[in-house]
């Protein structure tokens, strides 16, 4: 029995099939919110509350008019009242957050001290803080959003919001679909630049964090109704082609009349290449020279080209379809064309200087100037990298470029970039460029990931043993017997690959991991097979109640009475202002965090609150499909697909 087998005791999960009634498992929907302890800001201390009612005499109907995130529904609410209660300072913005403690209310407005802070001295009828909320409260306008707010310490504003308002809500999502929760982002058009691997190489562990960073990413913008436009930036156009090339004619002088050539594995032929490059001065002149003639257009030079990008296109799409990554390949050869015109841009603005027989921009602070065009008078990756922001800004319209790689001169170009005036000088302003960065994957000897003979371990590996793993544990449990081959392979594949992703994906990006398949695959704490059983259990207490959800979701109401179910209910209605807060600062891990959270908010909501053959049945059953709603769409968020029954 191998070591997974032995840890995960999930009881398989099983079926990726939906249940006939699930109107919302299609791939499109989509939950992403934040348990509140993620969001919670630096504690305070809090001091006597003082109570103040709130009227709600106003309908649903009226509140319907204020859209965004509940987050951005309170803050309007609040923009209204500073408006009425402080008509002398302009321009006043609400400061609305989560509560740092539940016992105290759901949000806090807090701008109370802030704003006593403007007015104390100059002959205002406030003697402190606390009057300034009690002022912000008074003149809040009715909705039945809220029930009450109360005022503690410093004139901070405590905000309970209307169970019947968060029950509202949920049966409204559940009826409309997740997508009314989609947050408003202040951008149209992104350009999601990741993966991005090198031709004529493997895909190897190092690519894993680029791709499925970048595939989330680019999910949860697609979600916030942002048009993004994938982009696999391959490096189809650097030195290495020249030196390719020539090794190719050099093996297979006569490639050309007959099929396609016995390159084999394309790594090893690349190696072969590199090795005669390096140890050959003649042949190293002759790929140099490779290069110019291959960026000119010659035909001979071009074909072969085109025969090396192809072989390992289709290496690269093997691990593409084992993580159900789509992209659109817009390589460095792509931009070839309008690099010219940039640089010429570029020289006009007085930017490119003459340096050693090459052409540079200097860059303030940076004693190594960005090399445009190469003594010899080919182009580089800085030429390509400009040109290519320049086309994203201009001819694809894009707001927003979102680099998901590990470019060293980044931010060389991107200076480069403002210095021509293509980018605005304030980072925060649109259009603007955003380097994601990531660590490493380590080994368990806590050095960069490899195998046993020191290589790299190619993804497409890597990726087939952690299904290998998963099935060997669901056959272990004779899953054979009751499963056919094909749900057997799909189960394998759903918790595999997700297990791998998700492993990568909670941590903050920013951060180094341990890869570590017994952990990532266990079915205990913070991993994807506890959280894909968690939701396989939600769905199998719906399929044994016996009862129509869809049925349940025109006829029946939810009533969150018990604590448990309120609370379970208000996180759930948190998703927009997470799917804004994740996607403004590119953090996937928040979506992680707050799925594991959700999933243990609804362990505590079952443990407490009986669901089937309860008085409350129905009630409880319409909260459990909206958790799975959210659990599902977190999944599809993440790039992993989940599974329905146990």
């Amino acid at each position: 029995m191998n070591s997974f087998a032995i840890s995960l005791k999930i009881p398989p999960l099983l079926s990726l099939s939906p249940p006939p009634s699930a109107k919302l498992l299609n791939p499109n929907f989509s939950p992403f919110f934040l348990h509140t302890r993620i969001l919670r800001a630096t504690s305070r201390r809090f001091f006597g509350a003082v109570g103040v009612s709130l009227r709600t005499i106003s309908t649903m109907e009226n509140d319907k008019e204020i859209i965004g995130s509940q987050k951005q529904q309170i803050a309007k609410l609040f923009e209204e009242s500073l408006r009425a209660a402080f008509p002398d300072i302009p321009d006043v913005q609400p400061l609305v957050a989560i509560c740092n403690d539940p016992k105290h209310g759901d949000y806090q407005c807090n701008n109370a001290m802030s704003l006593w802070n403007k007015i104390k001295g100059k002959g205002t009828q406030f003697k402190g803080p606390q009057p300034v909320g009690k002022a912000i409260i008074e003149n809040l306008p009715a909705s039945e959003m809220i029930e009450n707010c109360s005022i503690a310490g410093p004139g901070f504003v405590n905000i309970v919001l209307a169970r019947q308002w968060i029950a509202k809500s949920l049966q409204k999502m559940l009826i409309d679909g997740i997508e009314i929760w989609a947050p408003k982002l202040p951008v149209k058009r992104t350009v999601v630049d990741f993966s991005s691997p090198n031709i004529a190489k493997e895909m190897h562990v190092g690519h894993l964090r680029s791709t499925i960073i970048g595939d989330t990413l680019a999910r949860m913008l697609e979600f916030s109704n942002v048009d993004v436009l994938r982009r696999n930036h391959v490096g189809d156009w650097g030195t290495q082609f020249g030196m390719l090339i020539e090794f190719l004619y050099e093996k297979f002088p006569n490639w050309e009349a007959g099929s396609a050539p016995a390159i084999g594995d394309l790594e090893v032929f690349y190696k072969a290449s590199k090795q005669r490059f390096d140890n050959d001065a003649e042949f190293k002149e002759r790929a140099q020279k490779a290069v110019v003639s291959l960026q000119g257009g010659d035909e001979k030079y071009r074909m072969a080209w085109a025969q090396i990008c192809e072989i390992s296109r289709k290496e690269f799409q093997k691990v593409y379809e084992r993580l159900g990554v789509h992209l659109e390949e817009k390589g460095e050869s792509f931009y070839n064309p309008y690099i010219p015109k940039a640089l010429e841009m570029l020289n006009e603005k007085g930017l490119i200087e003459e340096s050693e027989g090459a052409r540079v921009i200097f860059i303030e602070g940076k004693k190594i100037p960005l090399i445009v065009v190469k003594r010899d008078g080919g182009f580089n990756y800085a030429s390509t990298d400009l040109t290519a922001l320049w086309y994203r800004l201009n001819e694809e319209k894009a707001d927003w470029m979102i680099y998901v790689t590990d470019v060293g001169q980044r931010e060389h170009f991107e200076m480069a970039a403002k210095r021509a005036g293509w980018l605005p000088p304030n980072e925060n302003d649109y259009p603007k460029a955003s380097h994601v960065g990531f660590g490493l994957v380590l080994g368990e000897d806590g050095k960069r990931f490899r195998t046993r003979s020191t290589e790299v371990v190619k993804l497409v590996d890597l990726l087939d043993d952690a299904k290998k793993r998963c099935k060997a544990a669901l056959e272990e449990r004779g899953k054979t017997k009751d499963w056919t081959a094909e749900e057997l392979e799909q189960t394998a594949e759903a918790v595999g690959y997700g297990a791998v992703k998700y492993a990568d994906l909670k941590n903050n990006r920013l951060t180094n991991y341990t890869f570590n398949f017994d952990q990532m695959l266990s079915d205990k704490g913070n991993t994807a097979v506890y959280l894909l059983y968690a939701h396989a259990r939600i769905c199998s207490i719906i399929r044994k109640s016996g009862k129509d959800i869809e049925e349940l979701k025109k006829s029946a109401a939810i009533d969150l009475a018990h604590p448990d179910e309120r609370m379970l209910g208000l996180h759930l209605l948190q998703f927009a202002e997470i799917v804004e807060d994740a996607c403004t600062n590119l953090s996937p891990h928040l979506v992680c965090e707050y799925l594991y959270n959700i999933s243990e908010d609804f362990t505590k909501f079952y443990t407490n609150c009986q669901v089937v053959g309860s008085a409350e049945e129905t009630s409880r059953l319409l909260l459990c499909e909206a958790t799975a709603v959210v659990m599902r769409k977190c999944f599809y968020l993440l790039g992993i697909t989940p599974v329905y029954k146990i």
